[in-house]
């Protein structure tokens, strides 16, 4: 599975390059108020891709903040309910206490 995964690797490595390579002619940007960049469609493409990776990573930072303290809350639970099974095992297991006896 590991040389599968390294032969798609370098399979999809070689497909970009050579798009890489094909796509190299220059397109302009126009922005607004008569702003432009110049640059190649590669880096272009690159660029919005990594924009768009970056800006979903940070739409996904409060959901895994709200995950980790789910996370930490369950595990607190999850360690008093152990602590309460052990008591109960353990007072189980003790010998039971005689009962007293009074002098009426």
């Amino acid at each position: 599975m590991k040389y599968v995964s390294r032969l798609l690797t370098l399979i999809l490595f070689v497909l970009f390059f050579g798009f890489a390579l094909k796509n190299d002619s220059e397109v302009t940007l126009r922005y607004f108020f008569g702003y432009e960049q110049k640059a190649p469609l590669v880096i272009m493409l690159l660029v919005f891709f990594v924009a768009g990776a970056v800006l979903g990573i940070l739409a996904m930072v409060p959901m895994v903040f709200r995950h980790r303290r789910d996370l930490h809350r369950h595990k607190k639970t999850l360690a008093e309910i152990e602590k309460e099974r052990e008591e109960a095992e353990r007072a189980s297991t003790q010998a039971p206490q005689p009962d007293s006896i009074r002098n009426t």
